[in-house]
């Protein structure tokens, strides 16, 4: 089959007209939804994506409303050109790619999809808000493109956990699906903030994973053990500045007990330089 061209789409108009030609053509439509800045990460939410689909529709957004006042919005890398570039060898049919007063029209969203309890611990603690921007975007996303499937990736473990949970407290027609973190070979979780990173701080980011790989060592001796051999990496290293380290459990997204067994999903998030990284781990405790 010969590729087609890819459809840039700026405006939410022409969006919904693209999917309906799509639909009325018999096709299956999956979304990927990002921020753009695209990295091999991205790229392999599209190639899952299309084994889904025949369509494949990624947007590229920053989304104004995920951010806080104080977060980095406008340091948040933007490369709307390289970003169609890579969607176009991949063979995406459609980038939406709208501007904040096309999804916003009149400013700041004062209907907000709301994350619950949920949203306001972890990530949520550390960014108040950063949640009911997600799922509002999510909702208005999956509103305008009405995808059969919709991916996203695991390394964002909490959004990833607050979207499904959405999807199911509101009957949305659409099926979640996850795909595995991206890594760079010395284990580095891919993140657009990654080019953030100034000198030495690309080494220093390492201290994520590496807690994480030392909480999985000690998953055979228990939720505390896991929890005290990562802190003790982080304690070793002054590169970062941690933020938060939990280990719960991946069906309920809550601390997991000291008597827990089963699988476990290791969070972490820490501060190198003035870049916030977060990156996650799922074992099982035996």
């Amino acid at each position: 089959m010969v590729p087609r061209a890819i459809q840039t789409l700026a405006t939410v108009a022409d969006a919904r007209a693209f999917v309906a030609a799509e639909r009325a053509a018999g096709r299956r439509i999956a979304l990927v939804p990002t921020m753009g800045a695209l990295h091999e990460g991205h790229l392999e939410l599209v190639r899952v994506a299309r084994e889904h689909a025949d369509t494949v529709v990624a947007s590229v957004f920053v989304n104004p409303m995920q951010f806080g006042p104080h977060e980095d919005l406008d340091r948040y890398p933007r490369s709307p050109e390289a970003d169609t570039q890579q969607l176009i060898v991949l063979g995406a049919e459609a980038v939406f790619m709208p501007e904040p007063d096309e999804m916003y029209p009149h400013g700041r969203s004062s209907t907000v999809v709301t994350a619950g309890h949920l949203g306001t611990v972890l990530e949520g603690r550390s960014r108040p808000g950063h949640f009911d921007g997600v799922l509002t975007v999510v909702t208005k996303l999956l509103s305008i493109v009405q995808p059969e499937v919709a991916v996203f990736g695991e390394k964002d473990a909490q959004q990833l956990f607050l979207v499904r949970r959405m999807v199911d407290d509101l009957n949305l027609p659409v099926e979640v699906v996850g795909v595995p973190t991206v890594r760079e070979p010395d284990g580095l979780a891919l993140s657009s903030r990654n080019a953030l990173l100034r000198g030495g701080e690309r080494q220093d980011a390492l201290v994520l994973s590496r807690a994480l790989e030392a909480a999985g060592a000690a998953s055979d001796r228990g939720v505390e053990a896991m929890l005290a051999a990562a802190q003790s990496v982080f304690q070793a290293d002054s590169g970062a500045q941690l933020d938060y380290l939990a280990v719960v459990d991946p069906a309920t997204f809550t601390p997991a007990s000291a008597d827990h067994r089963g699988r476990v999903q290791v969070l972490v998030a820490a501060r190198v330089g003035t870049v916030r990284l977060i990156d996650n781990l799922i074992t099982t405790v035996p």
